[in-house]
């Protein structure tokens, strides 16, 4: 299935595709995601989504398959595997930017995505849902970021008396993370996003495990 999202950085236009551009940029925003190494083109880590109580780990890797600084656009193939073999996920991945002022920039990103396992019988409607949830959070994370990184402008006495700005004292440069980098974003939980439908495809499987225990507890009081 393909999927478009837009959304808008409030950031201009150059920032924010140098932090599209740095997976440790944007794991942190990438709502249950962790980075584990990121190397050249190519990085790996792991998503995590809730249903529930039950929590899907897909593991996986991906790599940058093009960049155009000229024309803002980037393409992404990533892959990956729930950890319990329960399903995989394929996405590649178009993003492109474009000024929208000179403080905010719009970004679409177009995900060519195939999926198997548990989440696949949610169907289209449930997907897109969870993906604009996604898609909001990150957004949010991403503009909040990148204005903290914005430099301070000081006023200072000129020689002529009036008020004269320049840029505060810039900090020195982070220390690269030598360990996992992991989202500050909760993962997202798919009952909480798409209630009633979840629950309704989910409905026969409830119903067969409840079966089950309900046997498995006549079973264990006739042995008493």
């Amino acid at each position: 299935m393909q999927l478009e999202n837009k959304f808008t950085i409030a950031a201009p236009i150059e920032e924010a595709w140098a932090a599209l551009n740095n997976p440790e940029t944007v794991a942190p925003c990438f709502p249950g995601a962790t980075l584990d190494s990121y190397e050249s083109d190519a990085f790996t880590g792991t998503v995590k989504v809730k249903l529930g109580p039950i929590s899907l780990t897909y593991k996986g890797k991906g790599t940058y398959v093009s960049r155009d600084d000229a024309k803002h656009e980037v393409v992404i193939d990533a892959n990956g595997r729930d950890a319990r073999g329960n399903g995989t996920a394929n996405a590649k991945v178009t993003g492109t930017m474009q000024a929208d002022g000179p403080d905010k920039t719009e970004v679409t990103m177009v995900t060519d995505l195939t999926i198997t396992g548990r989440p696949a019988q949610f169907g289209r409607g449930v997907i897109s849902d969870v993906s604009e949830k996604i898609i909001g959070q990150f957004a949010s994370c991403l503009t909040e970021k990148l204005g903290d990184k914005a430099p301070a402008v000081a006023a200072e006495p000129a020689t002529n008396g009036a008020a004269e700005a320049k840029p505060a004292e810039v900090k020195p440069a982070e220390v690269k993370p030598t360990g996992p980098v992991r989202s500050e974003v909760e993962a997202i939980d798919l009952l909480d996003t798409a209630g009633a439908p979840v629950l309704k495809r989910l409905a026969p499987v409830i119903g067969g495990a409840l079966l089950l225990l309900i046997i498995l507890l006549i079973r264990r009081s006739r042995s008493r």
